[in-house]
């Protein structure tokens, strides 16, 4: 955008998710997809158990701040982007509202036995011992200058450009629904 002559209204600050992967012999306790009933006053859904399409079953993710767009685990740190997401005052009016979930987030990352009480929530039996490392994942989250996270889709324009700014889930980005909304605008932009 900027290259483009506009300043975004959101700004991309990276969320590290990661997951265990639950042990052959103890799949048998998670037979379908799991998640928590979403709480309204925290902006992600929280650690659930997803059933992988080549076999397995992850559980996870947590959400920390990662200290590198490609920050796949704590020792990677990127100097240049731990600083542009620690200037954006969104952030900090983020970790302003939300001081116990991300000290929390961070608690859990750390402690494999915290990591374990959250999936007990949802499956009471699952051990510490059944859980195996599994991998992580960086969301590319926007975040609004007054610190709330886009949610859904964002669209920026101007005269001839139309800028997707937030695409939630790779699901959404694939949907011919979205496909032919951004069409629909960029037909509008023409007339």
């Amino acid at each position: 955008m900027r290259a483009a002559g506009q300043k975004p209204s959101a700004k991309i600050i990276p969320f590290r998710g990661e997951y265990f992967q639950i042990k052959k012999e103890r799949q048998f306790l998670v037979r379908n997809l799991i998640y928590p009933v979403p709480d309204p006053k925290f902006p992600f859904l929280g650690v659930h158990f997803t059933r992988l399409i080549h076999g397995g079953i992850e559980a996870g993710p947590n959400a920390v701040l990662a200290f590198a767009r490609e920050g796949y685990k704590w020792s990677n740190i990127n100097p240049r982007d731990l600083v542009d997401s620690l200037c954006y005052p969104g952030l900090w009016k983020f970790l302003a509202k939300y001081p116990s979930m991300c000290g929390y987030e961070i608690r859990r990352s750390l402690s494999k036995a915290e990591f374990t009480r959250s999936l007990q929530k949802l499956v009471p039996e699952i051990r510490a011992d059944d859980l195996e490392t599994g991998g992580s994942g960086v969301r590319a989250q926007a975040m609004l200058l007054d610190g709330k996270l886009v949610e859904d889709f964002h669209f920026e324009e101007a005269r001839g450009i139309l800028h997707v700014v937030n695409a939630p889930s790779p699901a959404a980005t694939a949907s011919l629904a979205i496909g032919q909304k951004i069409v629909e605008r960029i037909l509008l932009q023409l007339k």
